[in-house]
């Protein structure tokens, strides 16, 4: 990998497409990649798979994929909604989770410049697209994270 490779994280709760649709135009993005578990969530409608990648194309310029291998498992994701778990729990159960997965073996570096982690987490504190991101910038050093 040569150079600084920035990549994205976006979280739509609470964002109106418009306000959505912008973000990612200002940033830059060529690619959105949706790391949610459900892909067809009802909190915004424009975020549904199908209408989601007509977006992403026709508004953005940029492509969609979904990656569910990068989602929290149903049932680390039901404790940590449910109180069984909290966030400390539910941070260390995804990064071991990832890792058995291997997540860096899954796309490559360059997949990912300038491409956006989509999750529905206004906020990426506490939500696993962070995650991620951070797990491959330890593998591919060079990555520079933006949360929009």
């Amino acid at each position: 990998m040569a150079g600084k490779i920035r990549v994205f994280t976006v979280g739509y709760a609470g964002k109106s497409a418009q306000a959505f649709f912008e973000l990612l135009q200002e940033a830059g993005v060529h690619r959105v990649i949706d790391v949610r578990l459900y892909k067809t969530s009802q909190l915004a409608g424009y975020t549904k798979r199908d209408d989601l990648a007509y977006f992403v194309r026709t508004i953005v310029g940029g492509d969609y994929v979904h990656l569910s291998r990068l989602a929290p498992t149903k049932q680390i994701l039901n404790d940590f909604k449910q109180g069984v778990i909290d966030w400390g729990q539910y941070e260390a159960a995804f990064n071991e989770l990832i890792a058995a997965r291997r997540i860096e073996t899954l796309v490559a570096c360059e997949q990912i410049a300038n491409a956006c982690f989509l999750c529905t987490e206004a906020k990426s504190i506490h939500c696993h697209r962070r995650l991620v991101v951070e797990y491959l910038a330890k593998h591919w050093p060079g990555i520079d994270i933006v949360h929009l």
